[in-house]
């Protein structure tokens, strides 16, 4: 059953004169209980993307277009078959569909509020940053506590807070000191206690392991699967690190340019690689499984997000072009069609889909991508 349901949202930034194509025209879908990751070069708009669910962006970003469905805002009830169903509000100015699902897109400030901390929460991806240092680590969960329950009396946050604290492995006692007095991977721990402090229904956490070096990396990833595991919680986490991809990931969306290029379950976007820029993004990353001579990297730059033209955004980059690469970007094609020889559209954002014209030419991709001279002849080229 589908949590969230993204469907053909477009992002902006105003930047005077022209608009910045953040994110344009991304659909995917996040069951409960499940991991969805975001990964992609710096720029790509995956950022953008999962902090625009529960308004987060700069002054200057909107969303200019599309739906962001999520079933998590309205009262649960059960049937008489013990069904679960959402209460309905017959509200002209609350978007919710007829299944219950409200559209977070068109949320106003003060209704936005409500949703984030108890409906979704962020690990934000500077953990030093989050916390405000002129005051103690507890009461900033607390605060976060009382502001959505504001009828828990004071001792019972307090507790509260301590608790979730020594959930995450932080002695209780250190509710009492100020972020300054906490390690970098106390303070991450710290943050992803605050965002459990309403119950969510979704995390999200962008760059969850930034920064921390590969033990406590370790440790961090082991706590969400471990919250996942005993509340059920959905997660959405962003980052760059194909490596933190693969051991946290359900699902994965591989993203460029601000559209998605591959997605789909996380052993088969890893193990069956189906665009030319998932198989050059793995290429330019050391593995420890394999022998691994060079690495071999993705020539030249993203695109220019400035108004850009309707041709694949990866276009300029990828060794495969054929001619219809640049006179559209390609659909979503389901990878399954394209080993059979042909190529079909893909409607549902949880199987393997690729956005790439060849397609149905996946071993030629998948032989000549793992060649340095495949990326050089893409430079020479131009």
């Amino acid at each position: 059953m589908s949590l969230l349901e993204v469907n053909d949202l477009s992002i902006r930034y105003d930047v005077g004169d022209d608009d910045v194509h953040a994110v344009d025209g991304v659909t995917f879908s996040i069951d409960r209980g499940e991991t969805y990751g975001l990964v992609g070069e710096s720029g790509c708009g995956k950022t953008t993307l999962a902090k625009s669910l529960i308004h987060l962006l700069d002054s200057n970003g909107y969303i200019e277009s599309g739906e962001m469905w999520f079933d998590g805002t309205l009262p649960r009830w059960e049937n008489e078959r013990g069904e679960p169903r959402r209460e309905i509000i017959d509200d002209d100015q609350y978007p919710v569909r007829e299944d219950g699902m409200t559209d977070l897109a068109q949320l106003d400030d003060e209704q936005i509020r409500d949703v984030r901390w108890r409906n979704i929460a962020l690990i934000p991806q500077s953990a030093m940053n989050a916390l405000n240092p002129v005051y103690k680590v507890g009461d900033q969960i607390v605060e976060a506590i009382l502001r959505h329950e504001p009828h828990t009396p004071r001792e019972e946050a307090d507790q509260r807070a301590r608790d979730l604290l020594e959930r995450v492995g932080i002695e209780p006692d250190r509710a009492d000191d100020y972020a300054h007095e906490y390690s970098g991977g106390m303070k991450q721990r710290a943050v992803i206690a605050m965002a459990m402090a309403c119950s969510p229904d979704m995390l999200i956490a962008d760059e969850p392991t930034t920064a921390l070096d590969v033990i406590i990396q370790d440790r961090i990833l082991d706590e969400l699967d471990e919250l996942q595991e005993e509340f059920n919680v959905s997660i959405l986490v962003v980052s760059h690190d194909i490596s933190v991809m693969a051991e946290i990931c359900d699902q994965l969306a591989v993203m460029y340019g601000g559209k998605i290029m591959e997605s789909g379950p996380k052993k088969e976007v890893f193990q069956q690689s189906a665009n030319p820029y998932t198989l050059g993004l793995k290429n330019s990353f050391p593995t420890v499984k394999e022998e691994q001579s060079e690495l071999v990297s993705i020539p030249g730059s993203p695109p220019t997000l400035l108004d850009p033209t309707d041709k694949c955004r990866f276009v300029d980059r990828c060794p495969f072009v054929v001619e219809e690469c640049h006179s559209s970007h390609p659909p979503m094609y389901g990878v399954s069609s394209g080993e059979t020889g042909r190529r079909a559209e893909a409607d549902d954002p949880q199987t393997h889909r690729t956005a790439c014209y060849r397609v149905d030419e996946l071993e030629t991709m998948r032989t000549e991508a793992g060649k340095e001279e495949t990326w050089q002849a893409t430079t020479q080229n131009r």
